[in-house]
Formats: C-alpha cells, sequence, structure tokens
C-alpha cells in the first residue's frame, strides 16, 4: 500500500527548491546586467519579471517551509533519497518553464511552448532550437539561452550545494545524474567542480577569444562575446550557437580546432579533471603543492556529509603521479576512447562510400569534427542540416551511435555513457568466459575505475536497465516522427540527438513540426538529462499523493 507524504515531506521538498530558486533568480541578474549594457531595453523587462517570480518563489517556498512544525525546523530534517530525487525532478521541469518567461515576448518565438521547448534544451544541454531568426536575437536573450547551458551543465544543484549544502545533499547530487564524488563530503566537491569550471572558463574564452580577434578579425567586443558563448556550449557540450549557422559561420580550421579542445574536456567526467588536476607533472609540483593543499584544505572545510577516512587518500601529495597513470586504466576512459575511435571510422568509411566530399582534407575534418560533436554530445556542426541529411548508410550509423553512447559519467555530457557501456560489455564477456571455462572454473569479475573493483550482479543489472531505457526512449521519438511522415532515417537521428541531449539535426526539429513531435522531443530531453530515476520517483510521489492512505 502506498503512504500519502506528509506535511514534513512537502516542507522539506519546498525548502531544498525555494533555495534552488533563489541561486536561478541571482544567475538572472547577469543577463539582466548584460541587457542594460547593451541598452536592449525590451528584453530587460522580462528578464526582471523572470528574477523576480523566482525570487518570490524562492523566498515563499523558504518562509513556508521554515516555519516549525512538531518542535523541528527544516533545516534539522534530513532529505530523505526520495525528496532528493523529486527536488531534482521538479527542477528541471520549473526552471525551464520561468526561464522561458523572457523568449515569449521577444518575437523570434511562435508560441511559448516553443519558448518553453528552447529553455528546456538550453537546461538539458541538448542544443536542439525553435528559434526563429536567431542571427538578429538580441545579444541578452543569447547570453540568456546560453547561460542556461552553464547552469544545467555545472549544474544549479550544484551550486544550491555550494551556498546552502546540509544533511542528506547527495541526494541532489545523485538526483542530477552524478555519481563522483571528488572529495569526501558533497560541499566540498561541489566547490572542486566550480573550481574546475572557473580555470576553463577563464582559459577557455581568452583562447577563443584571441583566435576570434587575432584569425577572424573580429573586434574585441565581438570576440569576447563569441569567446563566452562558444565556450558556455562547448564545455557544457550543449551546442547552442549565437548564429544560425552554428561553428559553420566562423569558416575557420583553428577556432574549430580550440573549440574541440573544450567540447572534449567537457565529455570527461569532473573526476578525470580533478585527478588530473592533482597529478600535475613533477616539474610543476614544487612550485603548486602550497597552492594546491591550501585550495583542497578550503575544499575539505566542515561538512555533514564529510568522511574523514576517505579524506585521507585526496590530501596532496599522496601518489599524484600514480594517479594521474591509473586515468588511463580506467574502464570508462578506455571504452569512450575505444567506442570514438570506432564510430569515427565507420561515419568516415561511409562518407567515402557515398563522395560527398572529394577531397581527403575536407572528408577529414567535417567528418572528425562531426562525430566528435555527436559523441560529446555537443551538437555543434560545420556543415548545414541541408547537407548533414545526406550523411546516409554507414556514416549514419556512425553518427547515430556516437550520439547514442555519449561521453562520461559525471561530466556535462547525456547518452549511456561510457561507464555503463564498459560495464555492459564487460559484464556480457564474463559471461561468455565462464560458459567457456571448465565447469568450477573462477572468472575475475574485477574491472579498474578509480581503483579495483567488483563487477557485482547489481552493477551491470543497473547499467543494463539505464542502457535498455536509453534504447526505449530513442525507439519512443523515433516512432511519434514517424507517424507524422518523417523518413526512418531522419526520424532516429533527431530521436536520438533529443535522448541523448546532443542537439544535431537533420531538419527535423522546426517551429513548423506538429504539437506533439515538440512536447515528445521536449520529454525525451527532460528524461534523457535526468537518466529516468529522478522522473520516475517524481511520478510515483505525485501517484502515492493522489491514491495513498
Amino acid at each position: 500500500m502506498l503512504v500519502r507524504p506528509a506535511a514534513d515531506d512537502l516542507r522539506t521538498i519546498g525548502s531544498a527548491l525555494g533555495r534552488i530558486f533563489l541561486v536561478v533568480a541571482a544567475a538572472s541578474l547577469v543577463p539582466t546586467a548584460w541587457a542594460i549594457a547593451g541598452k536592449e531595453w525590451n528584453p530587460l523587462g522580462s528578464f526582471l519579471l523572470m528574477g523576480s517570480v523566482f525570487a518570490l518563489m524562492g523566498v515563499t517556498l523558504l518562509r513556508v517551509s521554515l516555519a516549525p512544525r512538531s518542535g523541528i525546523t527544516t533545516d534539522q530534517r534530513h532529505l530523505e533519497w526520495s525528496h532528493g530525487m523529486v527536488v531534482v525532478a521538479l527542477t528541471w521541469l520549473i526552471v525551464p518553464l520561468i526561464g522561458s518567461i523572457p523568449f515569449v515576448p521577444s518575437g523570434h518565438y511562435a508560441s511559448g511552448l516553443d519558448a518553453y521547448f528552447d529553455s528546456m534544451s538550453g537546461l538539458t544541454t541538448t542544443g536542439l532550437a525553435l528559434v526563429q531568426d536567431l542571427d538578429h536575437l538580441a545579444s541578452s536573450l543569447n547570453f540568456w539561452r546560453h547561460l542556461l547551458h552553464f547552469l544545467g551543465g555545472q549544474g544549479i544543484i550544484i551550486a544550491a550545494l555550494l551556498l546552502f549544502g546540509g544533511r542528506g545533499m547527495l541526494t541532489l547530487f545523485r538526483g542530477e545524474g552524478r555519481e563522483d564524488r571528488l572529495l569526501p563530503s558533497v560541499r566540498s566537491t561541489a566547490r572542486a567542480i566550480w573550481a574546475i569550471s572557473a580555470i576553463h572558463l577563464v582559459v577557455g574564452v581568452l583562447a577563443l577569444g584571441a583566435v576570434a580577434w587575432i584569425v577572424l578579425g573580429f573586434s574585441w567586443r565581438r570576440s569576447l562575446f563569441h569567446g563566452l558563448m562558444i565556450f558556455f556550449a562547448a564545455f557544457d557540450t550543449g551546442g547552442f550557437a549565437p548564429q544560425s549557422t552554428s561553428l559553420g559561420y566562423y569558416h575557420s580550421g583553428v577556432f574549430e580546432s580550440v573549440t574541440a579542445v573544450l567540447m572534449v574536456a567537457g565529455a570527461l567526467s569532473f573526476g578525470f579533471h580533478f585527478r588530473l588536476w592533482t597529478g600535475v607533472n613533477r616539474a610543476w609540483k614544487p612550485a603548486l603543492s602550497r597552492l594546491k593543499a591550501s585550495v583542497m584544505n578550503r575544499f575539505a572545510g566542515d561538512d555533514p556529509d564529510a568522511d574523514e577516512t576517505s579524506w585521507q587518500e585526496w590530501r596532496p601529495g599522496a601518489g599524484r603521479s600514480d594517479r594521474t597513470r591509473s586515468l588511463f586504466k580506467n574502464l570508462e576512459t578506455r571504452s569512450i576512447l575505444v567506442t570514438f575511435l570506432a564510430t569515427l571510422v565507420l561515419t568516415m568509411f561511409g562518407l567515402a562510400a557515398i563522395g560527398l566530399y572529394t577531397s581527403v582534407g575536407g572528408l577529414s575534418r567535417q567528418g572528425f569534427f562531426q562525430v566528435l560533436s555527436a559523441h560529446t554530445g555537443t551538437g555543434f556542426a560545420t556543415v548545414p542540416s541541408s547537407e548533414l541529411i545526406h550523411w546516409s548508410g554507414l556514416a549514419f550509423g556512425g553518427m547515430a551511435i556516437a550520439m547514442a553512447l555519449g561521453g562520461m559519467a559525471s561530466s556535462t555530457a547525456g547518452g549511456v555513457k561510457a561507464l555503463r557501456v564498459g560495464l555492459t560489455v564487460r559484464a556480457v564477456t564474463d559471461d561468455v568466459r565462464e560458459a567457456l571455462l571448465p565447469e568450477g572454473a573462477l572468472v575475475d569479475t574485477g574491472y579498474y575505475q578509480f581503483g579495483r573493483r567488483r563487477l557485482t550482479p547489481e552493477v551491470a543489472r543497473s547499467a543494463t536497465i539505464v542502457s535498455l531505457l536509453f534504447v526505449a526512449l530513442f525507439l519512443l521519438g523515433t516512432g511519434v516522427a514517424i507517424a507524422y511522415g518523417v523518413p526512418l532515417e531522419q526520424a532516429l537521428f533527431e530521436s536520438i540527438s533529443a535522448g541523448a541531449s546532443v542537439g544535431l539535426s537533420v531538419g527535423v526539429t522546426s517551429p513548423t513540426m506538429p504539437l506533439l513531435l515538440k512536447l515528445t522531443y521536449i520529454a525525451q530531453m527532460y528524461l534523457g538529462r535526468l537518466e529516468f530515476i529522478a522522473v520516475f520517483v517524481l511520478f510515483g510521489f505525485v501517484y502515492s499523493m493522489m491514491r495513498g492512505k
């Protein structure tokens, strides 16, 4: 029998949601300031309204939730696993809804649903878009579109943990589809993630801006704007671009190369970044040791989620070189390298077979970048959708598989994720070996992932179930598109792009597509970004409220 949630459950959820809304309200001040600086008065009113709604909801939820009940304040209540899942699922529904307010009166969207579509696409770091006349969109609105990538990729949940961390906040961290705890506590992990992001932000924007200024001849203001927008979309594997022709607008191999580095960085897990950072070359260790020690100690802090025993593993100076080498022993690292090379070869052979590109340079450049964009889940394109639609046969297969597989777990990328692919393949391999070996022989079920681990039946089953759910999600979108007369290849490509949070398009996604197809893609972006579990818990929570006793 289902048990109806108590009032304390609702207050606990409301308190966490209120804090998250306050984080987004603070973030909305940035595009507001941008609109003022650019004298874009029409969007300014919409940004003020949006920020006010977020702030009002946040304050109201906190005031209601923090009121004492039964002698216990909300801050003293433990945020249970189900509470965290419900909070995350509601966040990714409500924030895009309110976040679409500035888009509606802009004149660049055919309806409120189209504005919500783009807002959901931004927060889920997908990159599919229904915006019209993007090339003339106000810069502050363009900035807000890309800032949604940053909020979704780095995680407004992570920001809330950093500012308001407390008991039970690990459930929010996991509900967002993240597993790696870089440090013993969730709050220290949140600090580490934002530190990594800040370093990439400075380096990435400077690099892209320099290329735009020196190579492309942009003014310094325009270089900064494009560098910032492309960084948000590349590092957060989002796919929005300030121009309608995506990366093809720049016609620069140098600009594409810098962007590609940021795309790869976004597809790597924050755990990979952190361990690589703490395992720098020996030549740099003496100069950085004191800085890193102070930063690490700052990360540690006092946190109710901290695990003091595991902190010893991450103290500065503890086996850095071994930790760096071990990154490339990881099952996940090897899985993503193998799948990228396999899909790249498949796509290259397919493009050569159809003869779409006559020169080796054109074939290599276009094929490599598009496959990298697909596999990292970024969604940037250097070719228009009218050309991408002709990538049939093996080229289509390579691109579709690359999009479906995605990047690493606990990264900003979507898709099935390399770790699940590796675990599933390893589980099948172990079963085959067990069947072939003599009766009674023992099969080594261990694998390496930041240390030696055992592949238990529970781990293998979890990886396989989520992988199958993604396959079902891709087939759902494909079936809806086919019902409206979209050819099979195009329907499958667009469905995988939406469900795996990629954003590449062969032209199916447009303001004129049917209402049901828009809703389907919104649902796919939502389910794929949260990897199902949080959404299922939300459905169960709502059902128990209505039918529970």
